[in-house]
């Protein structure tokens, strides 16, 4: 085995770009840190996400706190900014997509447990606070990201960057081939 070089990387990640029949985006409501927003913004660039729809306190993605963290990626992404979470709900809809929250809620359900194969806004909360009540309400559902160890909670880009992961491997899950041991030599 040996890494991939830099033709075969593009090659690669082009294969999975073509099984990308989906839209993804994000809704940032209140994401303080510029670090956390610089590093949701490269998972949003690495995993095609349309659009960032940014909310309240959430630093701009073009600001230079978050350009430190976010490397170069904010060229690979679109947003617009809302002076509110209903406004900004209400352009997601418009946009054609499934407003999602990521949150631990009384009726929120496992990520993988939810049906994500279609356009889909997940909407991505405060550090400390998670969403707000009105976030919570204009969802069309709620996940969350299942935790087996003794920590409750992720931090926001990393619990963004499974969620996203998510809901691109419902829509890859038809067409991803499995290997099993004896295939690999041919992979």
């Amino acid at each position: 085995m040996r890494q991939l070089g830099g033709t075969e990387l593009k090659r690669l990640h082009r294969s999975w770009r073509r099984k990308d029949s989906f839209r993804l985006s994000l809704l940032l409501e209140d994401v303080q840190s510029p670090f956390n927003v610089g590093s949701i913004m490269r998972t949003a660039a690495a995993l095609s996400v349309s659009e960032l729809y940014v909310v309240g306190r959430t630093p701009a993605p073009n600001s230079p706190k978050v350009q430190k963290t976010a490397l170069g990626t904010g060229r690979y992404l679109s947003f617009s900014t809302h002076e509110d979470v209903k406004t900004a709900v209400q352009a997601a809809r418009a946009d054609g997509y499934l407003v999602v929250g990521l949150e631990l809620a009384d009726e929120a359900q496992p990520l993988a447990a939810l049906d994500l194969r279609r356009d889909v806004c997940l909407i991505i909360g405060n550090e400390d606070r998670g969403l707000s009540a009105t976030a919570l309400s204009l969802c069309d559902a709620a996940g969350y990201v299942p935790q087996t160890g003794r920590v409750g909670s992720l931090n926001v880009a990393v619990a963004t960057a499974v969620a996203c992961y998510e809901v691109r491997r419902q829509a890859w899950g038809a067409g991803v081939p499995v290997l099993d041991s004896g295939d690999a030599d041919e992979a």
